[in-house]
Parts: structure tokens; C-alpha cells; sequence
């Protein structure tokens, strides 16, 4: 029996979650999680197989809470199931510890053909995804600005991005104002970007630029 803990914010995504993976016989949900908090709780104390995550959690970014987890359970699959299309994501994701990705727009067969595979020691991943951790890996692979930045200066980069002024990402990450300027500046030094404009058109241009999910 695979033995799965699904995090996500939203109880109804969650819900639908739990009747999708009710329908395979051969997998359980174990247990849930609504924020980043609960998530490091349920890898510290259940004994599960698979962490269904999604990347928009409140209090911690996906992206720390893969690495987080991995580093209490190095054996750990972990599934991403986001609302990001971006490959920039799903790489980032992978690159991160992540065994595989998904869109929260697949079908229910995808989750459990993925959760199978993960569960089996597999990845599961698109082609293209495939590809660009291939070209990143060769030797004069080239990387974009915004591979340098940590998980929290990609999260707050991406808030950026969307139009949340430093007070908005603060609330949404459950941090303080000072702790998201310096982020901010952190990663305005990292990409050479000199202000909000210049910002945008970078994440215009590579892709990171979209609605926040509510």
C-alpha cells in the first residue's frame, strides 16, 4: 500500500485530492497538511512514502519545504502539484529534490500513474522538463539570473513579479517587512535589476510573470 500525506492551503483542492487516490486500491492517504508548519510535523511523525505538495504554501515556500523535508527524509518521494505550467518551476522543483511534477490542470489518471512511479523509486516528469535539467547538467550549459537565487528570493521574486507590493508578500509569507526588503535587495543584486521595471521585464521575458493563486 502506497502511504501518501497531501499538503496543500486549500481544503477543497485537498478533498478532491483524497477521492482521486481513494479510487486506486493500492494507495492511502495518510495524513494532510494545510501550511508549512504541518508539513515538517507529518514528515517528522508519520511513516509515509509519498508527500504530494503544492508550491503556494503559506509560511514557507514549496520550493525550502522540498529541500526541508529531504533533509529530515533523504528516502522521501515527493510529488509537486502546482498551478505553475512554467518549466522554470518544474526544473527548479526537481533540482530542488522533488521526484516529479504536476499541474494542478492534469487529469486524475496522471496523479495516480505519477504516484505509482515515485512510490517505485521513478521520476516522473515531462520531456521538456527532462531536457533542460539534461542541458543545465553539460559541461558550458548556461543558467538564467534567476537560477542564483535562494528558494525565498525565488518566492519573493515571483510575488514581485506578480504586482504584491513588500507589506502583501510579508503578509502572504507570514514574515516580517524588513525580511522581504532584504530578499528583495538581495535578489535585485543578484539579477543586476535596478528597479520594479526592470524586474518585469525579466519575468515577462522568462515566463515568471502570472496570477497568484487567492
Amino acid at each position: 500500500m502506497i502511504r501518501i500525506v497531501i499538503a496543500d492551503d486549500h481544503a477543497i483542492v485537498r478533498e478532491g485530492l483524497k477521492r482521486i487516490v481513494a479510487s486506486a486500491e493500492d494507495m492511502e492517504v495518510l495524513a494532510e497538511a494545510a501550511d508549512g508548519t504541518e508539513v515538517m510535523q507529518r514528515v517528522r511523525e508519520a511513516d509515509f512514502d509519498v508527500l504530494v505538495l503544492d508550491l503556494s504554501m503559506p509560511g514557507r515556500s514549496g520550493m525550502e519545504l522540498i529541500k526541508l523535508a529531504k533533509a529530515e527524509k533523504p528516502r522521501l518521494r515527493i510529488l509537486v502539484l502546482s498551478m505553475h505550467q512554467e518549466l522554470q518551476y518544474a526544473v527548479r522543483a526537481i533540482k530542488s529534490g522533488a521526484s516529479g511534477y504536476l499541474t494542478k490542470e492534469s487529469a486524475p489518471a496522471q496523479l495516480v500513474l505519477a504516484l505509482r512511479k515515485i512510490a517505485g523509486g521513478g521520476a516522473f516528469i515531462s520531456a521538456e522538463v527532462a531536457e533542460q535539467l539534461a542541458l543545465g547538467a553539460m559541461p558550458g550549459g548556461t543558467s538564467a539570473l534567476h537560477d542564483a537565487l535562494s528558494a525565498r528570493e525565488f518566492e519573493v521574486f515571483r510575488l514581485l513579479a506578480a504586482g504584491q507590493s513588500v507589506t502583501d508578500i510579508a503578509a502572504r509569507l507570514n514574515v516580517s517587512v524588513k525580511t522581504v526588503s532584504s530578499h528583495k535587495a538581495n535578489l535585485m543584486l543578484k539579477m543586476s535589476l535596478h528597479n520594479q521595471s526592470e524586474l518585469l521585464r525579466y519575468a515577462i521575458r522568462h515566463g515568471l510573470a502570472e496570477p497568484l493563486e487567492p
